[in-house]
C-alpha cells in the first residue's frame, strides 16, 4: 500500500490529535495500523542510511539480461531502483545483453542461431540484427526509459560514442581455434567518457558490443562485458541481473539459495559439482574479477521487485554476493 504524509496524517481533528499525540486520543486499530506501517517504512530508510553512506560517490557496474528484459514491470522496477542509486550519489553504470529480443529477430529473419561452447555464432547476417536490435534499439530504449522516469541516461552506441573495444575471439576446441565468426572479448574500456558522464550526473548505457583495431563491430558476451567494464572502472560492485536468483547448492531448490560466498567456497562448490552448466562461467568470470579489484559480485533476480534495491541496501540482500577470501 502506497500513501503519502498528508494521506496519513488526514485533516480531521482527531486523527490531527492522534499524530501530535494528544491527551486521551486512544488510536483506532486502523491508526495503529497506519503508524505502525509509516514507521516500518522509516525503519527501513535508516537502515538503508548506512549502505548510501558507504557507498556514495563508488561505481557499480549492472549487467542487465536474461528473460526479464521482456518483462516490462520487472524492467521498471529495476530501472526506477537505477535512478534511486544515481539520485543518492551512487554511480550506477549499465551493460546489457539482449538475447531473447535477437533471437526473436532472427526468427522472423528466418535464421535459425547457431551456438559453439555456449556461445553464439555471429556471421554477417547475424551481426546486422543483433548490431540493429542490441545496439541500437535495446539500448536507447533502456536510456529513454530511465528518461521517462526522471533520470538522465546517456545511450553509448555506434551512432553516439562507442566505449568498447577489443580483438576477435577464438576458442580452443579438441582440433585447435575454434571460430565464432564476428564474436569478440573486450580488451580495451574507454574509461575517461563513462566516469565524465558518471560525474555529470548520467547513467551511461553501453551494449555488449565492440570495435576492433580496423574498426569492425564484433558481438560479445554481455556477462564478460560488464566484468571488462568493472574492471577498468575499478567498481565497487558488479552485479549481474537475469532470471537467475543466484548460486544454489541445489540448482533446482529455490530454498538452497547461497546468500555469501568467499571465492574459495566458490570453487569447491565448482569442483563438487553443485555449480553447473552455464552457472560455471559465470562464476567463473566473478571470480576472475575479483581478483582484479572489484570488491563484491552480485547475482540476483531482476524480476523480484526492487531487487537491486533489496540487495545493495539491506543487510540480507536477496540474491548471492561473492567476497574475496
Amino acid at each position: 500500500m502506497r500513501f503519502s504524509f498528508s494521506e496519513l496524517r488526514g485533516s480531521s481533528l482527531r486523527e490531527d490529535a492522534f499524530f501530535r499525540g494528544a491527551k486521551g486520543h486512544v488510536p483506532t486499530p486502523g491508526e495503529t495500523s497506519l503508524l505502525q506501517e509509516a514507521i516500518a517504512k522509516a525503519d527501513t530508510l535508516i537502515e538503508a542510511l548506512g549502505w548510501i553512506r558507504r557507498f556514495r560517490d563508488k561505481v557499480t557496474v549492472i549487467k542487465l539480461g536474461g528473460s526479464f528484459l521482456d518483462d516490462a514491470d520487472s524492467l521498471q522496477h529495476v530501472l526506477l531502483d537505477i535512478v534511486f542509486m544515481e539520485s543518492v550519489g551512487m554511480r550506477p553504470v549499465v551493460v546489457h545483453g539482449g538475447g531473447p529480443a535477437i533471437n526473436r529477430a532472427m526468427k522472423e529473419a528466418g535464421i535459425k542461431p547457431q551456438f559453439v561452447q555456449g556461445r553464439r555464432y555471429t556471421d554477417d547476417a547475424t551481426l546486422a540484427i543483433v548490431e540493429r536490435v542490441l545496439a541500437y534499439e535495446t539500448n536507447e530504449h533502456l536510456a529513454t526509459e530511465i528518461e521517462k522516469l526522471e533520470g538522465r541516461a546517456m545511450n553509448l552506441n555506434f551512432n553516439t560514442t562507442n566505449v568498447l573495444f577489443g580483438e576477435r575471439l577464438q576458442l580452443d576446441g579438441d582440433d585447435g581455434p575454434v571460430d565464432l565468426g564476428h564474436v569478440g572479448r573486450v580488451t580495451r574500456v574507454d574509461r575517461l567518457t563513462i566516469d565524465n558522464l558518471c560525474y555529470a550526473g548520467q547513467v551511461p548505457i553501453i551494449p555488449s558490443m565492440c570495435l576492433d583495431n580496423e574498426g569492425n563491430k564484433l558481438n560479445v558476451n554481455a556477462d564478460t562485458a560488464a566484468t571488462a567494464v568493472a574492471q577498468a572502472l575499478g567498481a565497487e560492485k558488479l552485479v549481474f541481473m537475469s532470471d537467475v536468483s543466484g548460486v544454489r547448492r541445489d540448482k533446482d531448490d529455490p530454498e538452497s539459495l547461497i546468500h555469501s560466498l568467499t571465492a574459495s567456497q566458490a570453487r569447491e562448490l565448482i569442483s563438487s559439482g553443485a555449480v553447473d552448466a552455464g552457472m560455471i562461467p559465470k562464476v567463473e568470470a566473478c571470480l576472475e574479477t575479483l581478483d582484479k579489484g572489484v570488491r563484491k559480485i552480485h547475482i540476483i533476480d531482476g524480476r523480484i521487485r526492487h531487487s537491486l534495491l533489496l540487495e545493495i541496501y539491506t543487510t540480507t540482500g536477496v540474491g548471492t554476493q561473492l567476497v574475496k577470501d
